[in-house]
């Protein structure tokens, strides 16, 4: 018999249902008709058969789909949405429910579980199955793991494999994934603030209660859901991507990864970068020929990465092949300033914590405080701070890096 959902798994599954419609399994739909089957790991394949990650969709205009281009091209570096061989993304496309069963199983990190012979040639007790087997061979795997996941409501008879995925069925599977059909329950008689809740079958008042609630969707400007609109690609990666979700790593290779980090030197000019991590492990990842990069919430280059930079960056075969800036360093601002010694204090270690500044502008007396880098030089005179010396003070962002004693 095989084993239930981890408890991790069923965490990451608090966010599953919009995650698993966002996914493309075109490959699925693919592998009906050919034996071959690139995109079902989220790469597309080249005739030589080599495997690359495809970030330049022909038909994904970063100005023109500006909304949800960054949405889309995060999930794509996670392998959560996918491309079409023609090397097309179509974000328009509707998601069926055969397409979230699938990409549902991969979240969840148990396509290897689907695609074992005993799943692979099971025979499951739903009225379209003859359909589903003849149409797509290659899914009977991940609807049996789906099934004994949970992932079905208990009287559901059909598949229903290439109707749709509505915002209504999104709204209710999320739901349930996130294991909250006692609070769906509770909310049953709630009133829905939206023109068109008479849509909303009374069995489902709760569950788009609850995501209302948590955030999870949302209504039109015009006071609507829209509960039997079909959801597009490109809204579902907008709905995802804000959700922040962070899938656990299903891969035990050890190649393909993501670092989180500081970066510590500038990329401009190096095939590499150096990511400091949050155990002050460093590590240096080469970057690949083709890496995407976003700063600033653009699309830009490798040399445009500075030291300080904080970033995302997910590697296929040992390469960096996305890195994201998700906070910038802060702007280097030097100054330089010059005055008397008014008083110094010093920090736990002994090493001096601040120093404040007399100065004197046209009989006007003032004083600056500053912070001191644990690491400060202190030059000139008898290379010791004392009161009343003149001093010259060099820093940046009104940390001071060097004192100069000059009288």
């Amino acid at each position: 018999m095989m084993k239930k959902v981890s408890t991790w798994k069923k965490m990451a599954a608090a966010t599953l249902a919009l995650s698993m419609l966002a996914g493309s399994a075109t490959g699925l739909v693919a592998s009906a008709k050919s034996k071959h089957d690139d995109d079902h790991k989220g790469y597309s394949g080249s005739a030589k058969g080599k495997v690359t990650i495809n970030f330049n969709f022909k038909d994904l205009d970063e100005n023109q789909w500006k909304w949800a281009y960054a949405h889309i091209i995060r999930l794509v570096s996670q392998g959560v949405f996918k491309g079409y061989d023609d090397g097309s993304f179509k974000p328009r496309n509707n998601i069926t429910r055969i397409e979230t069963i699938v990409a549902a199983v991969r979240l969840l990190g148990l396509e290897a579980e689907a695609q074992k012979p005993e799943n692979m040639n099971a025979t499951l007790g739903f009225k379209d199955f003859a359909q589903l087997k003849k149409k797509y061979p290659q899914a009977v795997g991940y609807v049996a793991v789906a099934l004994k996941n949970d992932l079905f409501n208990e009287n559901d008879s059909v598949i229903q494999a290439e109707k749709p995925a509505s915002r209504l069925w999104a709204s209710v599977l999320l739901v349930k994934s996130m294991k909250l059909e006692a609070e769906a329950n509770a909310k049953m008689n709630a009133e829905l603030p939206f023109k068109d809740a008479k849509e909303i079958p009374a069995g489902s008042v709760g569950y788009v209660a609850v995501a209302i609630e948590k955030g999870l969707v949302s209504g039109y400007t015009d006071q609507t859901f829209k509960p039997n609109k079909p959801v597009t690609r490109a809204e579902l990666a907008s709905i995802l991507d804000r959700l922040g979700v962070q899938l656990p790593d299903q891969s035990n290779n050890q190649q393909n990864q993501a670092v989180t980090g500081t970066v510590t030197a500038a990329v401009y000019g190096s095939s590499s970068i150096t990511v400091q991590q949050a155990d002050n492990t460093s590590v240096s990842i080469p970057l690949d020929p083709n890496v995407f990069v976003f700063r600033n919430g653009v699309k830009t280059t490798a040399s445009s990465i500075l030291a300080g930079d904080q970033v995302l960056v997910r590697t296929y075969e040992g390469k960096a092949v996305f890195i994201e800036v998700t906070q910038m360093a802060r702007a280097v601002v030097p100054f330089t300033d010059a005055g008397k010694v008014g008083a110094f204090t010093f920090d736990a270690q002994g090493k001096i914590a601040t120093i404040s500044i007399i100065k004197d502008v046209n009989g006007t007396t003032s004083t600056v405080v500053y912070n001191v880098d644990s690491n400060v030089k202190v030059t000139g005179g008898s290379g010791v701070l004392a009161a009343n010396l003149s001093v010259t003070v060099k820093g940046e962002n009104n940390v001071v890096k060097e004192i100069q004693i000059t009288g």
